[in-house]
């Protein structure tokens, strides 16, 4: 077990979403609302996006084979077809969380302001020593957002 560096300059607030990769939305969303119960969410039509809430969570539907889609990869025969995981997190100092992930040798591959579960929040994408891409999101900046 690697020895502690220091508190975690964030609260983990629990999974705000998980991206799937889909190549047949219509059949990706009958499953979802029809078979699992989930309540429509939000939908970015541009993306080739939809969104269904699974109770205070939301599971995003991504279709690669849209034009808008061109982001998503596509899984590998028998392989896997998350795109990511999103953890919400309580507020936090960007240049700590920085540092922090820095000191833990962890590249953060991108930065952005994005929607979820809780609205928008600040973003912070890096993988895990396995590869998975893990999304840190923060609360939303205004109360009302």
């Amino acid at each position: 077990m690697k020895q502690e560096m220091g508190k975690v300059p964030f609260a983990l607030a629990g999974i705000d979403h998980i991206v799937f990769i889909v190549d047949d939305m219509q059949a990706a969303m009958d499953f979802y609302l029809n078979v699992l119960g989930c309540q429509p969410g939000y939908a970015y039509p541009e993306l080739g996006m939809e969104q269904v809430w699974a109770g205070n969570a939301l599971i995003v539907l991504w279709d690669h084979t849209h034009p808008g889609g061109a982001g998503a990869k596509p899984p590998v025969a028998g392989g896997r077809n998350v795109d990511h995981v999103c953890l919400a997190a309580g507020p936090f100092d960007h240049d700590a969380l920085r540092a922090h992930l820095a000191a833990h040798g962890v590249e953060i591959e991108r930065e952005a302001m994005h929607g979820g579960a809780r609205g928008l929040g600040n973003s912070f994408y890096f993988r895990d020593p396995f590869g998975n891409k893990i999304e840190l999101k923060g609360p939303p900046p205004h109360p009302d957002a």
